[in-house]
């Protein structure tokens, strides 16, 4: 890990124990523990995208995995809440492995589909024979640990942001480590990284399985959080959302999920007042960012502090 990246962490970690003393309307609470439960999700699709270059668009397959194998082991097994995340996330790598064997082996827009059907297969599944159907169901366990539920919104925030410094230590050590230079490697010519020795599909596969354990812990903290699902929180429009988070913030680094994360779930409550025009709004916000910030949000502000930097040496 760089010394960058260990000031950035510093930094985070510090905001987040201020988070009870920063935030006081519990409205805004609940907004920034759903931008923590996002910003997971997204960081998995950043390694798995901006790093490996492989494109997925059911992340959000994974992320209803891991909210139902979660709350179900929970629900009627009695389960503690760790031990049910845990569980999910072992399913959701096995779903992966099993998607990712045969469709690994596509490229670009093939796998795109590939992955987007596996989304809505995931989606039909749980709508048809999930618990509850449609409707879904509820009576889900808070988070606990160690047998003390945390029901306290600054202890979720504290519980989910604690989570995703963790994710976010693993991932940029990974990535600054020898498997981050193969995803790399992967991403700028598979010809080169099997003429290197690297076993290239089995590569492909651990990160795909690492995206979607990542989409599952998501999962499991969004569904012991709510304490209520349904499908609907898993359809198509939520994986094209956590791709509009990576995109906006920077896929090509795990600080642009977080960033992008926190944006894109902020930005819907922040354009209320303009009423009926809200949804224009948002669209024009994102289009344009789309449009004039096509590295991202993360990346040209790295850009430009180096720049200055340097006109300041």
């Amino acid at each position: 890990m760089t010394r960058e990246h260990g000031i950035a962490l510093l930094i985070l970690a510090a905001l987040v124990l201020a988070i009870p003393s920063i935030v006081t309307d519990s409205y805004v609470m609940t907004l920034m523990i759903f931008s923590g439960i996002n910003a997971i999700a997204a960081i998995g699709l950043c390694i798995l995208m901006g790093s490996a270059g492989q494109v997925s668009l059911g992340q959000a397959g994974f992320y209803g995995i891991g909210a139902y194998a979660s709350s179900v082991l929970s629900q009627s097994f009695g389960l503690p809440v760790p031990a049910c995340m845990a569980g999910a996330a072992i399913v959701s790598a096995l779903a992966a492995v099993i998607l990712a064997v045969p469709s690994l082996r596509l490229k670009g827009h093939y796998l795109a589909v590939a992955t987007l059907g596996f989304g809505e297969i995931v989606y039909i599944v749980l709508n048809e024979f999930g618990p509850g159907g449609p409707s879904g169901f509820g009576d889900i366990p808070p988070l606990s640990f160690a047998g003390v539920a945390i029901t306290e919104p600054a202890h979720v925030a504290w519980t989910v942001w604690g989570f995703l410094l963790l994710v976010l230590v693993f991932s940029l050590n990974l990535l600054n480590a020898r498997p981050g230079r193969a995803l790399r490697a992967l991403h700028g010519s598979e010809t080169a990284c099997s003429a290197m020795g690297l076993d290239i599909v089995r590569l492909k596969i651990k990160v795909f399985v690492l995206s979607a354990v990542y989409a599952s812990i998501a999962g499991s903290l969004y569904a012991h959080y709510v304490t209520f699902i349904s499908p609907s929180s898993f359809s198509f429009f939520h994986s094209v959302l956590l791709l509009m988070m990576v995109v906006l913030g920077g896929i090509t680094t795990v600080w642009g999920g977080v960033i992008g994360a926190v944006i894109i779930t902020l930005l819907p409550e922040t354009l209320k007042s303009f009423e009926e025009l809200d949804v224009l709004a948002y669209g024009l916000i994102l289009t344009l960012s789309l449009l004039f910030l096509r590295r991202g949000i993360v990346p040209i502000v790295i850009d430009k502090f180096r720049t200055s930097e340097r006109g300041h040496a």
